[in-house]
């Protein structure tokens, strides 16, 4: 059978139309058709055309370093605006991506929205309905009433709108509905049927090329591999052919931004536990070890990116790998979530399933616990994970933390008390704190409300911070010190570093001395309520 649906990358970027709106499946490097986005990034520079596009991204596509995803997209001219759950990060010691330089220069209109909305945006798209409504997000950044999802002065468009619905309050998303689709898989048939069986996620491929195709555009996916018509089991079959225009073969395409292919990774084979490395003696090992402590055996937990994502391999060092279900916004429910550049991903998971169904079961606080991380906390409660204008370079978006938060029966958060120059040691199981960070991240008034206090308050959300030298509780009247760390001096290294009053437990306790020791805690977890 000849395959009539495969180009080049160079004639599928011709297809491009002026002004089209584009959606990407992706995850940074996870399941990413760079190769698509580079063609038409060079296509661009060379004729000037296709000029400004609109593209949607419910996870971020590219990477850190600024070469890969929506980077080759950001030229001046060819973007107009971007809607995105997510955008590349990276360390301090880099220059932006380019992406954030456009954004934060005004040049380009820019919206942050929950992935998991973005999502259902275009499964609602696709199904010709008008759009999401939805109480996640309320009193967050992406409520109209704070900044609606707006990145810049240059976006002023309201995409979201508060409405009254049944007798409460809802946020409304108007339903998006892509003039193409640009997705990944693994291989190929003569008919374009697309199966992921090296692939580390599904993501949203499906509801991604749904949306296109049912408003009359077209489906572009990158593959590394063809095969014979009808040769990929029908079980096998994530994208069908009927929904596929073109495809365009990228035989080099990498699992993961660092890896170019781990069976591992897209569960083709199971690795022994004994394989997975441990944490390394630090701060961020104490925290991670404390967060540990919440858990209990038998829940399903989320898991955020950060020192949270450190917990499993705390677990497995004790010996108590398996009492819990890690959860992941990519799609993995299980095994032994991976770190670096391969987050998102899971080794020896019991199963992967699509992005946007994943995001349903968070929606609605399906699960038992949430670990995550947090830039800043200010005294309503509020915490902000996606956006300091001071350092955007490090800043990825919200991603799916208000997806996951907004229902979320207990919530862990995990980080350092102070950042920038901090000079903090652990030394005879005690916490010593040589120099102070100059930047306090309990503040006054977050930048960004990615997390609402006051609705955690009224829906009696459990919220405990865990950082290296304390332990806090959102109370209904303002942040509580439960737990001080052996060493640490209440007023100066606590009370004094805090921006605003804070209030103390009239039984503070010390944290577990074992925490601060470079040996095995004998960590116990009692069984789920």
């Amino acid at each position: 059978m000849r395959h009539s649906k495969l180009i080049t990358a160079e004639a599928a970027a011709a297809l491009i139309p002026e002004g089209a709106t584009i959606a990407v499946n992706s995850s940074s490097g996870l399941n990413c058709p760079d190769a698509l986005l580079q063609a038409i990034g060079e296509r661009f520079a060379k004729t000037g055309a296709p000029r400004n596009l609109t593209t949607i991204h419910p996870i971020a596509a590219g990477d850190m370093y600024g070469v890969k995803g929506i980077d080759h997209l950001a030229q001046p001219g060819l973007l107009k605006r971007v809607i995105a759950g997510s955008y590349p990060s990276g360390p301090s010691s880099m220059e932006s991506p380019r992406i954030w330089q456009m954004i934060d220069g005004d040049e380009i209109e820019a919206y942050n929205l929950p992935s998991g909305l973005i999502f259902h945006q275009l499964r609602e798209g696709a199904a010709k309905r008008p759009g999401v409504l939805t109480q996640v997000g309320l009193d967050t950044f992406v409520d109209p009433r704070r900044q609606g999802g707006r990145m810049n002065r240059r976006t002023t468009e309201d995409i979201v709108q508060v409405v009254a619905f049944d007798g409460q309050e809802w946020l409304y998303l108007r339903a998006l509905r892509p003039d193409v689709a640009l997705i990944r898989a693994t291989s190929a048939d003569e008919r374009g049927n697309l199966s992921f069986e090296q692939e580390g996620a599904f993501l949203g491929a499906y509801d991604v090329a749904l949306a296109a195709h049912n408003s009359g555009g077209i489906v572009i996916a990158q593959v590394k591999r063809l095969v014979a018509a009808d040769s990929i089991p029908a079980q096998s079959v994530r994208v069908p052919g009927i929904l596929v225009n073109q495809i365009v073969l990228a035989p080099e395409q990498r699992q993961t931004t660092q890896t170019d292919y781990d069976p591992a990774i897209s569960g083709e084979i199971r690795v022994a536990s004994d394989t997975f490395e441990g944490v390394e003696w630090g701060l961020e090992k104490v925290i991670a070890r404390r967060a540990a402590q919440e858990l209990r055996e038998g829940e399903a937990v989320n898991l955020g990116f950060g020192i949270s994502a450190l917990v499993p391999r705390i677990l497995h060092e004790e010996g108590l790998d398996g009492r819990v279900t890690w959860v992941i916004e990519q799609g993995a429910v299980g095994g032994m979530p991976l770190l670096g550049f391969q987050f998102g991903c899971a080794a020896n998971a019991q199963a992967i399933i699509p992005s946007p169904d994943q995001f349903s079961y968070f929606q609605g606080g399906g699960f038992d616990r949430s670990l995550l991380s947090f830039m800043e906390i200010d005294l309503e409660g509020n915490v902000n994970v996606s956006r300091l204008r001071s350092r955007p370079h490090v800043t990825a978006g919200v991603g799916g933390f208000i997806d996951i938060t907004a229902n979320a029966k207990r919530i862990v958060l995990s980080g350092t008390f102070t950042t920038a120059g901090s000079r903090i040691d652990v030394r005879d199981g005690k916490l010593c704190i040589d120099k102070e960070g100059k930047v306090h991240k309990f503040v006054n008034q977050v930048e960004h409300v990615t997390f609402s206090g006051r609705r955690a308050r009224a829906t009696g959300q459990e919220v405990i911070v865990v950082t290296e030298r304390c332990v806090l509780r959102l109370e209904t009247d303002g942040w509580c010190v439960t737990e001080i760390a052996p060493g640490v001096e209440l007023q100066r290294d606590v009370l004094a570093q805090c921006d605003f009053p804070l209030q103390v437990a009239d039984d503070l306790q010390v944290m577990d001395g074992r925490l601060f020791e470079p040996v095995l805690m004998q960590l116990h977890l009692s069984r789920k309520d």
